[in-house]
């Protein structure tokens, strides 16, 4: 039987990707991360060794994008040094990897959706974590696949420390207070479920080096604000601020849209509409509430 493994598969993309690849006939093991830190080498290859998949898939990341400035030995040691310990693992069992990385690669200034071949600027220390693991993989594979995504939402999220974008929205929704979003970063949010199907399918053709899986609209995160309550059926006070008032201490890219147009040409159709994927998170979340 075909094997896959799945590492950092609690979370909101591990959880899909999950369950997309065993519907497509493999046998699928699951780490999390008290199950197999991905930093931590010996026991990467002791996992890979005893499976021996023919897909492993990296879902797991450190993305606490604020934190990593003040402490970037953890992002690295998640999103570049486990990445390094992944690709070799694969490389000495011949499995092919498929690596999740990040539109904040880039520095925003493009002015429009990103492709694959536009050049990398990291502006803190989660985006430098996560090009250096993009390097290694390339480094020492040389056909694996590296999926770019934007701001990933799935049900998995209502039951997760840090939640999502859209968790948050609706939190502040019921608290009752004013809230504001800023109107000018644009980011393409993506649907974990959407994100899953696509990267397995990319996997199970064949594609390798760096494919762009965003959610397929350039939206700014007061707009997303605006159609998550408008799905929810909520009328919060909702007003936009923009990048100066509200100061982060990690930089981020103003306009980090990806554009999904090599993974399209790749034979892979488009992604759905961004209202219909928060229609079905919206009904996707009761479960997880249950």
């Amino acid at each position: 039987m075909k094997k896959a493994m799945v590492f950092g598969a609690s979370g909101q993309l591990g959880v899909e990707i999950g369950k997309v690849i065993e519907a497509r006939g493999y046998e699928t093991m699951r780490f999390d991360r008290k199950q197999v830190d991905i930093a931590d080498t010996r026991q990467v290859e002791e996992a890979v060794s005893a499976f021996d998949p023919s897909l492993v898939f990296n879902c797991a990341a450190y993305n606490q994008v604020d934190l990593a400035e003040s402490e970037p030995q953890a992002a690295l040691a998640s999103n570049a040094l486990g990445v390094r310990n992944l690709a070799l693992a694969c490389r000495q069992n011949d499995a092919t990897l498929v690596h999740f990385s990040t539109d904040y690669v880039f520095d925003g200034t493009a002015g429009r959706p990103y492709v694959e071949t536009d050049a990398t600027h990291p502006l803190g220390a989660y985006a430098v974590s996560k090009r250096t693991g993009e390097l290694f993989v390339k480094a020492y594979l040389d056909r694996a696949l590296i999926v770019r995504t934007s701001g990933v939402f799935g049900p998995a999220g209502v039951r997760s420390n840090r939640g999502n974008f859209v968790e948050l929205m609706l939190r502040l929704a019921n608290s009752g207070q004013p809230i504001r979003v800023v109107e000018d970063h644009v980011a393409s949010p993506t649907y974990a479920p959407f994100l899953a199907e696509k990267s397995v399918e990319l996997a199970l053709a064949g594609a390798s080096g760096i494919f762009h899986v965003g959610g397929g609209s350039a939206v700014s995160w007061f707009d997303f604000a605006r159609m998550i309550f408008d799905a929810a059926g909520l009328t919060p006070v909702l007003t936009p601020t923009n990048e100066r008032e509200y100061r982060t201490p990690a930089r981020r890219p103003k306009f980090s849209a990806l554009e999904n147009a090599r993974m399209q040409a790749f034979g892979i159709a488009p992604m759905p509409p961004l209202r219909e994927a928060l229609d079905l998170y919206m009904s996707a979340r009761l479960q997880f509430l249950m």
